[in-house]
């Protein structure tokens, strides 16, 4: 076995961890956990760091446990929250639920060794408990003013914080009693908010069974701000490529700043401390960035979805040929080309262009090039290309492969693009 505590050391993954816990790690394969609420149909990179844990511990020897919130989903943590959320239904609930386990089979190893992941449910526990039930098995360990000391608590004091919500750390406490009673748990981990939700589950443990169990955390990522980690403008980086697609999520990872690049490394690879050290040596940031862009999109989707986003990355301003054009998904195609501006002719219109000049000006009314003279000027120049062909002639045909079977892309000088839409 490998001792996790250190490998999370030197990748800067441990914030909090109770004493004992290593010593602990070190002496036995040990069952270990996170929780994930359902609050929507997919996680995102702020959950993959966490999941990134479980993938750690499981490849340090030990057997890890995601444990999916179909019980407390129903409620919502208020940890890290200014105000109450809103319950969801049960129906969305149940396909959060499916969404999140099928993601989480991504990442873990469910098939072999003793070590081999499990996915646990804490709605099959919590269905069949009535509330004086859980008051009498939970709620009795628990001092009020213990609850109240927890900073998921104290900070929601001010804003209100209803019973529902102040009742989730016993939730919480409650999944970890459970699991070390009937799964030989012995130890919790998830991000630095949710400290005082585990440690009131060692508690539990220690006053309903006189046992030990140990509590692990993890930094939440931010970015060097200090703002949340994970968010572009159109808000979470998802891992359901439905929501955030492979190229917007390679291009997210190609995109992040110099500053954070060697702590994505760290946290969002599987790279060893030796690669991790090149690649923070090497004067070019963009080989970092490649590196981490690639790693993480294989992970999270796949080496074909990987190869589709890295072509289109260079549909613009790499050197794509236009047989590479063509092996790019049209949604993919078009999402590169969205800020592109579109000029839509027909097929007629195309083919009744005498040569390129022509179609580069008249046909499409201007758009590219106001007159026939400053395209023949800019061709004779070098400076115009069609599906990432150099148009060597003025007086050259327009007989050029269309992508798609329906688009020109046209490149002006470096970097002005028009995409021409050709319909029927």
């Amino acid at each position: 076995m490998k001792n996790f505590i250190a490998e999370l050391s030197w990748r800067g993954m441990l914030h909090d961890v109770m004493p004992g816990t290593e010593a602990y790690l070190n002496s036995q394969m040990t069952p270990g956990y996170i929780g994930f609420d359902p609050t929507a149909v997919s996680l995102h990179i702020g959950n993959l760091a966490t999941i990134m844990l479980l993938k750690h511990f499981q490849l340090s020897g030990h057997k890890p446990l995601a444990l999916v919130g179909g019980a407390t989903g129903m409620i919502g943590d208020p940890s890290g929250k200014s105000a109450e959320r809103e319950f969801l239904s049960e129906e969305n609930l149940r396909r959060n639920q499916a969404g999140i386990q099928k993601q989480l089979e991504k990442f873990l190893d469910f098939d072999s060794g003793d070590n081999r992941a499990e996915i646990v449910n804490n709605y099959d526990w919590f269905k069949n408990i009535g509330f004086l039930e859980f008051l009498r098995e939970a709620g009795k360990h628990l001092t009020v003013n213990y609850m109240m000391a927890k900073d998921s608590v104290k900070k929601r004091l001010e804003t209100g914080l209803s019973f529902t919500e102040f009742s989730y750390q016993l939730l919480q406490g409650y999944d970890f009693y459970y699991l070390y009673k009937h799964k030989g748990v012995k130890l919790q981990m998830g991000g630095s908010d949710q400290w005082g939700n585990i440690t009131a589950g060692t508690e539990l443990i220690r006053r309903k069974e006189g046992g030990e169990a140990f509590a692990l955390t993890a930094p939440l990522i931010t970015k060097s701000d200090g703002s949340k980690f994970g968010k572009s403008e159109g808000g979470n980086i998802w891992l359901d490529p439905a929501m955030t697609s492979p190229y917007k999520f390679y291009q997210f990872w190609r995109n992040v700043d110099d500053k954070e690049i060697s702590r994505l490394l760290r946290v969002y690879t599987l790279f060893d401390q030796e690669q991790i050290t090149t690649l923070e040596n090497d004067p070019n940031k963009n080989n970092a960035k490649s590196a981490l862009a690639k790693e993480v999109t294989i992970r999270v989707h796949s080496q074909e979805a990987f190869e589709n986003a890295f072509k289109a990355s260079n549909l613009l301003f790499g050197k794509s040929t236009i047989d590479e054009l063509q092996t790019i998904d049209e949604a993919t195609f078009l999402e590169v080309c969205q800020d592109v501006p579109q000029i839509t002719l027909s097929r007629d219109q195309l083919s009744g262009a005498k040569d390129v000049v022509e179609f580069l000006s008249t046909v499409t009314d201007s758009k590219i090039f106001p007159s026939k003279g400053e395209a023949r000027k800019m061709i004779q120049g070098g400076g115009v290309g069609i599906n990432k062909l150099k148009v060597e002639k003025p007086e050259q045909a327009v007989d050029f492969r269309l992508l798609q079977d329906k688009y020109l892309l046209v490149n002006k000088g470096k970097k002005d693009y028009y995409l021409v839409v050709v319909s029927e």
